[in-house]
């Protein structure tokens, strides 16, 4: 093309290919340096083309002409290639045709004629344009240009290379291009054929490799190759539609449509996988140079690479492809559990691996075959059958399981709840806690690997089974009433009837549960059935596991799928002509399949599940029955009739004995077994290579018939070919989530191994390591035992007391110091125990005795701070003083936790078990679990399993475990009606101990039960438990009358701690107590420790507090109590006068109370919190009795008040008898004043009870004191108060006359009026220095009585009435002076 002159103007812009400056590249500039690329490939192919082997040796033209005349194709094409490179009207290389630019290299390759280094050139220039991805799938003719450079690569002659190195190089090449080939753009549109050349390619360099010594390089590049190639062609398989969408595409081409490759070349490559794990020895290295491996080991190393690989990036997706998915449910997981304990170390771990990712992706699929792994390789390798070595490595691959995070549940639900399949995971668990036991000497590899599994199991329940929310204790019970099938049942969510998702999830569980529950039953039934039948048969119908009366099929299913079932009784059983008998045969040979099955599979299949009975008849009832379901199923059509198939059964069985029988000297023959079954075909021969096969398959392994030994089972391929096609049958493998109530029952099936592992690991290690495993392992199963499962935890916490050291009772405190303070192991299970019954306390029960026996040591040991009960750091009565000096500071700033020793390491407090917590939470804890802790201390505080080296000791923890039961009761105050009533039952059992010593027990009690009775009295409680409140204050009152009757002695003792509990109830919550039993209780005891001068003040201010606030507090229900505890004072020799006359006159101003009751109907003015309920009515119920027979409630108060006053009119001070007798009669004015209605009975009882009272005891005390030597000062003191209750009985006489006349026994009553006057009148105190009051006093009261009753006309003349001639004549013997002026005649 012409240039013009602007084409140089250096103003224009740059050309078009110049590169840009920006983040996108020219796509010309690449099409360039692919050019260029192709360019320097193709000069660097001719030059090593031409280059003569001897470049300085000399060549006559001809010979040189023919040399290169024999590279002139090639050569040719190169040019050609060369000069269309750079063509302007070239396009991209995507859109031109690879075969262009790929022809002349590939026919390099395939050419018989190029030199080594010309080949090794050719095939670097082909990988180089497969990596540039020079051309695509899109590309026009990709598709054929792929398939050229695999078939140049296949023919490819190695052959013409002498040099062995050279031979080397170019099958490096070759093994790159292919990979090459399989990762390229373009390789979807390779062919399932050409996959399978690709992959046949490089297995046959592998074993050239091998065969022909070569070197490690190119092994181990072989190998790695074939790696690569299955990993590209195994990553596309997620991409691949599923078999119906590939069946289609093989129909239009065999895989030569659009899409490329498919699922197909996957199968063949898989199935040539497993064939070669199947036939590893054909592959081995012989000494003649065959084979590609050096061993077998080699072989199911490099297969089982592949296979993982495979299924790493197949992943979910095989289960899409059917025949993929055939291949890995029987010849892969065959392969797996034949070969893995028959090799080394590496490759059980390779098979622990392939199986792992199989469990990952495909377990929906692989439910028996999983089941079959576990119980015949894991389980049994785990177990040490087969070396320490691949039980170590089995171990390993156990605990991956282990760790995937539904691996627990997964194997629970799908075979432990399957009634058909083995209990996987319990056998799992158990295995890992028999592997971890520690045995003698120290834990090895496989011990601690064990040991971690079962923590990491544990630990993963207990991280699933928590809820917000526990559910009550009987949510967990299963209920199994009615009959179901369930050996055959199924989960069938549509068949739910209500509610929402959640309800549905719930269902299944429950579905689930009741399964695994029937299971359970089932292997008991077993067990009884071995036992006996009939029990057996019974046990099933009570737990409803076959129907009233038992049914064929139920029954079937029971000897069919119960394991443990002894084999010989169901050989019996199936065995007995009975019609049921038979019956259940039938219905037992209909759960075989048996299509497909040759008849000695199927007759060993069928005779594994029983022994054969003895007896020829039963034998051939059994054989009838399994050859009519033979017959019905075979596909082959060998039999003509079912009677055939029973000959040959019955002939296979004597040809078992026969070959078998060591006492069978004479052996039968080939020959022989078919001559004895001619013509039983219906009359016609069965094959003779049928029988043939079946008698070479009894001569070399026997059918087990009679035997009753239990040998171990393997896996034959019989029974891996039953397996198979049961698992097309059965329900695929469920993958579920952990459920809150199955997690709980996953846990009860591993409980009693697990703890008992971990226990003793923990007592075994010594490592830090170890024991923290240990602890937290402990700790999760305490997380899981804390739903519902109390004896587990109780268990664990036993176990945790005993390894703390604490509770050695041989061990002295010195020796328990040193070991705690010196080891570490009893300090973590110390802290494990605290925390444990902290965070978990609402579930122990039992176990509360061991901790509280653990807490009491440690106190004793100094190691407790005193915030374990006083949160400020002051101990209550039992602690005070306890502490160790230097312990205080350390504890100040603790958490009520554990003090450790300073002298090791972890010394100082603990605050993570915060002992002190247990109790003041403990409102938290439920009811059984309170009251467990609550007798645990009061046990504890009676001596029960403590050992005291002191009294001071003594007194110290027992004072201690009440104030630990006071804040236990603080803690719980709001239902301490329900909690504390078995309490109080145990004090009766306390004091019954052998060494029980009421005298610290009682001393610490009463003072600690006060302290309730503060937080108690002192708490607001809602009107709504108003009827609580009075219940629980009755049941402390009568806690602590019943601790200072054990020992009077203590309310001397304590009588300033109880007196100033007193006070503080009656001066700041005296409103608070509402029950009768609270005010006699806290009343008599405050007069009885007001006794002692040092609390005499503050009891009597108390108690004049009450009498002095206008009745506030004063009630009818506890009025006598008032009295009663103002007469102690009163009557108290060290209560001053001014004391006693004031609490004596506010006795008597007490009757203003009763008027004010009387005229308000009995209510409680001032007090608007009156008795009700049950325990007021109970307690009043004898005072309404004595109101309504002596007239009225108001009187019988009043009596108690008038013989109060009449008993302090005894006491020796003349002073207080004066004031008693005067304050006696001033409330007698006040009731009449207030017109407290006595009624005629009521007066009668105040002369007999009160005024009678006073004046025979007062008579009868005078005269002792007149007989007395030198005691004329008390007898004169004496008259005198004797003259003033004589003046009251007049007084009282002439106040009450009008109602007393009323009286039907007022004649009793006048005459017993006259007797003591004439007894007053009769004393003769002169000779104890009497003054001779009595006979001044005694004519004036009778003649102020008598005129009264004549004023009254009480006392006049009337016919029949002998009152006034009894007067008459009495008169006259008492006061003969004044008769003349009473009885004038």
């Amino acid at each position: 093309m012409a240039r013009t002159a602007g084409d140089d103007d250096d103003d224009g812009p740059p050309p078009a290919y110049a590169a840009q400056r920006g983040p996108r590249r020219d796509p010309r500039l690449k099409d360039l340096g692919i050019s260029c690329m192709l360019n320097t490939e193709v000069a660097a192919l001719l030059a090593v083309i031409r280059r003569r082997p001897d470049p300085y040796s000399y060549l006559p033209p001809a010979v040189a002409a023919a040399e290169e005349a024999t590279f002139t194709g090639l050569i040719s094409s190169l040019k050609t290639l060369r000069g269309l490179l750079f063509q302007p009207r070239h396009g991209a290389w995507r859109c031109s045709d690879p075969s262009t630019y790929l022809t002349p290299f590939l026919d390099v390759v395939q050419s018989e004629e190029a030199p080594a280094a010309a080949t090794g050139v050719a095939l670097s220039s082909v990988l180089k344009v497969l990596r540039i991805d020079v051309f695509d799938e899109c590309s026009p003719g990709a598709r054929d240009a792929m398939h050229a450079i695999l078939t140049a690569l296949t023919n490819c002659r190695m052959e013409r290379f002498s040099d062995a190195g050279a031979e080397e190089a170019v099958l490096l090449r070759v093994l790159q291009v292919l990979a090459a080939l399989l990762r390229a753009r373009a390789a979807p549109l390779l062919s399932d054929s050409s996959v399978c050349t690709a992959v046949n390619t490089c297995f046959q360099i592998v074993q050239h490799a091998a065969s022909s010594r070569g070197s490690e390089l190119l092994q181990r590049t072989a190998r790695h190759c074939m790696h690569e190639i299955l990993q590209a062609v195994f990553a596309r398989l997620p991409d691949i539609r599923d078999d119906a969408d590939a069946d289609s595409d093989l129909a239009l081409g065999g895989g030569s449509s659009g899409a490329g490759f498919g699922a197909r070349c996957m199968v063949d490559v898989f199935n040539f996988l497993c064939s070669l794990l199947l036939n590893a020895s054909d592959v081995v290295i012989t000494p003649d140079g065959q084979g590609a491996f050096t061993s077998e080991e080699d072989v199911m190393l490099f297969s089982l690479v592949l296979v993982n690989s495979a299924v790493e990036l197949g992943g979910e997706a095989i289960g899409k492809h059917a025949k993929l998915l055939h291949l890995i449910q029987d010849d892969l997981f065959y392969h797996l559990i034949h070969y893995a304990s028959e090799y080394s170390p590496l490759v059980l771990s390779m098979i622990c691996s392939t199986a792992l990712n199989l469990y990952h992706f495909l377990r929906r699929f692989l439910k028996l075959q999983l089941e079959a792994f576990f119980m015949f390789v894991l389980l049994r390798v785990c177990g040490g059958a087969n070396g320490p070595q691949l039980q170590e490595v089995a171990v390993e691959g156990l605990i991956s399981f282990i760790r995937q995070p539904t691996f627990v549940i997964e194997m629970y639900v799908n075979y432990d709840c399957d009634p058909l399949l083995r209990n996987v995971f319990e056998e799992i668990g158990k295995l890992l806690c028999k592997a971890a036991f520690p045995a003698a000497g120290p834990m090895t590899a496989v011990q601690l690997q064990a040991f971690e599994g079962l923590v990491n199991m544990i630990t993963t329940i207990a991280d699933n089974v928590e809820v917000d929310k526990a559910p009550d204790h009987d949510a967990y019970a299963v209920d199994v009433s009615e009959f179901r099938l369930f050996w055959t049942e199924r989960w069938d969510s549509s068949s739910f009837s209500g509610g929402g998702a959640g309800a549905e999830r719930e269902t299944w569980v429950d579905f689930v549960r009741k399964r695994k529950l029937r299971k359970r039953k089932v292997a008991i039934a077993a067990n009884h059935y071995n036992r006996d039948q009939k029990k057996g048969v019974e046990f099933l119908k009570l737990c409803h596991l076959v129907p009233t009366p038992p049914e064929p099929r139920s029954m079937a299913y029971f000897l069919r799928y119960s394991p443990g079932l002894d084999k010989n009784k169901i050989g019996e059983f199936l065995g007995d002509p009975d019609e049921f008998n038979l019956k259940v045969l039938k219905e037992f040979t209909e759960t075989f399949d048996f299509t497909g099955a040759i008849l000695d599979t199927a007759l060993r299949t069928y005779l594994e599940t029983f022994r054969l009975p003895g007896e020829s008849q039963k034998i051939q009832r059994i054989l009838e029955a399994f050859s009519e379901r033979f017959f019905e199923q075979q596909t082959t059509g060998v039999f003509a009739t079912k009677d055939a198939a029973f000959i040959l059964c019955y002939s296979l069985i004597m040809l078992n004995t026969d070959l078998h029988n060591p006492q069978v000297k004479k052996k039968m023959s080939e020959e022989d077994f078919i001559r004895n079954n001619r013509a039983i075909n219906d009359k016609k021969d069965l094959p003779r290579e049928y029988l043939s096969e079946l008698f070479h398959s009894i001569s070399s392994n026997a059918i087990t018939v009679f035997s009753t030994t239990a040998a171990s089972v393997e896996m034959t391929p019989s029974r891996w070919a039953d397996l198979v096609k049961r698992s097309r049958a059965m329900d695929h493998f469920t993958p579920c989530d952990f459920k809150h109530k199955l997690s709980r029952e996953v846990f009860i099936a591993i409980s009693g191994p697990t703890v008992a592992t971990l226990a003793a690991i923990f007592d075994w290690a010594d490592d830090e390591e170890t024991l923290n495993q240990c602890v937290e392992g402990l700790v999760s199963v305490a997380r899981i035992a804390r739903y519902g499962l109390e004896d587990v935890l109780d268990e664990l916490l036993c176990c945790l007391c005993k390894f703390t050291t604490l509770l050695n009772p041989y061990a002295t405190t010195e020796e328990t110091l040193f070991t705690f303070s010196n080891e570490l192991k009893p300090r973590m299970a110390t802290l494990a125990l605290f925390t444990i019954a902290n965070r978990f306390g609402e579930s122990v029960r039992g176990a509360w005795k061991n901790v509280v026996d653990c807490l009491l040591k440690l106190k004793r040991l100094k190691l407790l701070p005193p915030s374990v009960i006083d949160p400020e750091g002051g101990g209550g009565g039992g602690g005070r003083g306890s502490e160790r000096p230097g312990h205080r500071h350390r504890a100040s700033t603790s958490d009520a936790g554990v003090i450790f020793p300073t002298t090791h390491r972890g010394a100082g407090t603990s605050r993570h078990c915060q002992v002190g917590t247990i109790f003041k939470e403990s409102g938290k804890l439920p009811d059984e679990a309170l009251q467990n802790l609550g007798r645990a201390l009061i046990f504890a505080a009676g001596g029960k399993g403590q050992k005291f080296s002191t009294p001071i000791e003594e007194e110290e923890t027992v004072g201690f475990c009440w104030d630990l039961l006071a804040l236990l009761a603080s803690a719980n105050l709001h239902r301490f009606a329900t909690f504390w009533p078995p309490l109080l039952d145990c004090f009766n059992a306390v004091s019954q101990l052998p060494l029980f010593s009421p005298c610290p027990f009682a001393e610490k009690a009463i003072v600690a039960l006060f302290r309730v009775a503060v937080r108690l009295l002192s708490a607001a409680a809602p009107p709504q438990r108003a009827v609580d409140t009075r219940v629980s204050e009755e049941l402390v009152f009568k806690s602590i009358n019943m601790m200072w009757k054990l020992d009077k002695e203590i309310l001397d003792t304590c009588c300033e701690s109880i007196s100033e509990s007193i006070v503080k109830l009656l001066t700041e919550h005296a409103a608070g107590v509402q029950t009768p039993l609270g005010w006699k209780t806290l009343l008599h005891l405050l007069t009885v420790t007001g006794r002692h001068p040092e609390t005499f003040d503050q009891s009597v201010a108390a108690m004049l507090k009450i009498m002095s606030d206008g009745g506030a507090h004063v009630t009818r229900f506890n009025y006598a109590a008032v009295i009663e505890a103002a007469f102690g004072f009163a009557a108290l020799k060290i209560s001053p006068l001014d004391i006693s006359t004031k609490i004596l006159e506010l006795m008597a101003e007490s009757v203003n109370w009763l008027n004010q009751w009387h005229k308000s109907g009995y209510s409680d003015p001032g007090n608007s919190v009156g008795f009700s309920g049950s325990s007021a009515s109970s307690s009043s119920a004898s005072s309404v009795e004595d109101a309504s027979r002596m007239g009225n409630l108001a009187a019988n108060m009043f009596i108690k008040l008038a013989e109060a006053l009449r008993k302090t009119s005894l006491v020796r001070r003349e002073e207080i008898r004066c004031q008693a007798v005067f304050e006696l009669g001033r409330a007698f004015n006040l009731a009449a004043a207030g017109d407290l209605d006595f009624g005629p009975a009521g007066c009668l009882a105040c002369f007999n009870l009160v005024i009678f009272a006073m004046v025979d005891d007062l008579t009868e005390k005078t005269l002792e004191y007149s007989r007395r030597e030198g005691a004329e000062r008390e007898t004169r003191s004496m008259e005198g108060t004797l003259a003033a209750a004589a003046e009251l009985l007049a007084d009282v006489f002439v106040l009450l006359l009008p109602t007393l006349a009323q009286a039907p026994g007022f004649r009793t009553f006048w005459l017993g009026v006259l007797r003591r006057m004439d007894t007053c009148m009769k004393c003769d105190l002169a000779a104890g220095g009497g003054a001779g009051v009595m006979q001044e006093l005694v004519p004036r009261m009778l003649k102020r009585m008598i005129m009264e009753m004549k004023a009254k006309e009480v006392l006049v003349p009337r016919e029949g009435d002998e009152l006034w001639e009894i007067t008459h004549i009495q008169i006259q013997w008492i006061a003969p002076a004044v008769k003349d002026e009473l009885f004038p005649e």
